[in-house]
């Protein structure tokens, strides 16, 4: 997997996309502060181009703000991160698919670089948020994710920074290709599947901003699930 940094255009095809051909996509729940900035700053850097697409579980004014804002919104009672996450990146229109959460904590404005990494080739771009240290991320969450990242980096045999960043771009073959299992540890599998598959993957550094609103994930029950998440796809495709 190449790093942001050191990135090769060895990749290159003829194909070149734009935002018309980008859905930005997330699962959303309860996230009525954030959601309307999230937007505006997608609509803007667009252009208005962007499909947007929110499975939403809320029972706050999450969804009629999405609306507002040109999002098609996809009503599902709520079963988990994973599950809405996995209904959004299936139901996007276009042929890339960006995944990012609705809490104001990743950077819009750096959807052009996202595309501009698919035009080079790279079937999934991903965020590392690590990279620039993640002070806002609580402490402990920063520790979990570095561990993470050395879980996943020996057992798929190839160097990964962040495994459970939420702003990737992804070319839409590879989602349908794939089939998706996992809930709380989604994020890893979104990485890890593709990149054991020998699919063109790389990373790029990003900011990762203050959260608003509340989050939902137990940072101890959460970080067991994910950790037993990134064992069982590790292993699921090492010995597929």
């Amino acid at each position: 997997m190449s790093s942001g940094l050191a990135a090769e255009t060895e990749t290159e095809t003829d194909e070149t996309f734009t935002f018309d051909d980008l859905s930005v996509v997330m699962g959303t729940y309860n996230e009525e502060e954030a959601i309307g900035t999230v937007l505006s700053d997608i609509e803007s850097v667009t252009d208005g181009k962007a499909e947007v697409v929110c499975v939403d579980g809320s029972d706050d004014r999450t969804p009629e703000i999405a609306r507002d804002h040109g999002a098609r919104v996809i009503e599902q009672e709520p079963q988990g991160y994973g599950v809405a996450v996995r209904e959004a990146v299936l139901s996007a229109d276009r042929p890339i698919v960006v995944t990012t959460d609705c809490d104001d904590t990743y950077p819009m404005d750096r959807l052009p670089d996202f595309l501009a990494r698919i035009n080079e080739g790279y079937d999934v771009v991903s965020g590392d948020r690590l990279y620039y240290g993640a002070k806002t991320m609580p402490s402990f969450n920063r520790f979990g994710n570095h561990a993470f990242a050395v879980l996943a980096s020996a057992l798929a045999g190839e160097q990964v920074h962040d495994t459970t960043t939420g702003m990737r771009a992804y070319r839409r073959e590879l989602i349908q290709q794939i089939q998706w299992t996992e809930n709380t540890g989604l994020s890893a599998e979104l990485l890890l599947r593709p990149l054991i598959r020998n699919y063109e993957v790389c990373e790029i550094p990003i900011e990762y901003g203050e959260r608003k609103g509340e989050t939902k994930l137990d940072p101890l029950s959460g970080g067991a699930a994910i950790a037993k998440s990134i064992c069982k796809v590790c292993l699921e495709e090492r010995f597929r």
